[in-house]
């Protein structure tokens, strides 16, 4: 029997995968022909993403990490939620890396960062994190493999077709398809998918089937994250 985190990948879902992982926005950015507008509102509705609902949501998941004193230092039980502790920790050094990554490469491109309206496919997706957050930390840490397994596979498929129409890699695509698709970052995603099948979760659970609904609901989420042509008008706080 194939693993949860597997299993989930193979799932059927409306939208469908490829919609989130292969959207226009991401074909332009592969093809070099996204307008640095659009790439700065994304890059503006990303920085919200992770400078303000991402450590809130990997923080409450900390909180609900289930320390026990009766556990001993060699238990299954502390080696699990030391673990967990270690990735959730390495999760929020990595988003206050990558804001700082953000302006920096905003500064450099110029890419506007401020400016922009809240699109209400951000707000969705933050409301969604908290919600989930409050749900518990299995369903949390569910939640946040399947954000990074999404993200990694859409910056993949950007960096594949930038190499591919052998566009210039030194460029704010460059940077981000490199760092979404770096090794390192696919090890990251696979350690969070492997702590996720070592929770040993049973299939038809109702953990299982929340599971379900919870990697086809970030499936929907991530496709309305990507912007779409005209939004870097409609989306400007002003049009001076």
């Amino acid at each position: 029997m194939s693993s949860l985190t597997d299993h989930l990948t193979k799932l059927a879902t409306v939208p469908k995968y490829s919609e989130a992982i292969n959207h226009p926005f991401l074909i332009a950015a592969g093809n070099g022909t996204l307008s640095p507008k659009l790439l700065a509102l994304w890059l503006s509705q990303d920085r919200i993403y992770a400078a303000h609902a991402y450590s809130a949501f990997v923080g409450v998941l900390i909180s609900n990490i289930p320390w026990n004193s009766s556990h001993g230092l060699d238990s299954p039980e502390e080696k699990m939620n030391q673990r967990i502790l270690t990735t959730l920790i390495y999760s929020l050094t990595n988003v206050a890396r990558e804001v700082n990554f953000f302006k920096e490469t905003a500064v450099k491109w110029q890419l506007p960062l401020e400016g922009w309206k809240e699109r209400k496919g951000t707000k969705n997706y933050t409301a969604e994190m908290a919600r989930t957050s409050k749900n518990g930390l299995v369903d949390g840490l569910v939640f946040l493999w399947a954000m990074e397994r999404v993200y990694l596979d859409a910056w993949s498929f950007v960096a594949n077709k930038l190499k591919a129409s052998g566009h210039d890699q030194n460029s704010a695509l460059g940077s981000f398809s490199t760092n979404w698709s770096c090794p390192e970052f696919i090890e990251f995603v696979d350690d969070l998918a492997k702590l996720v099948d070592d929770l040993d979760i049973q299939p038809n659970s109702d953990t299982w089937k929340r599971a379900e609904v919870i990697w086809a609901r970030v499936v929907e989420l991530e496709v309305d994250f990507w912007p779409i042509e005209g939004e870097e008008v409609s989306h400007r706080a002003s049009h001076n």
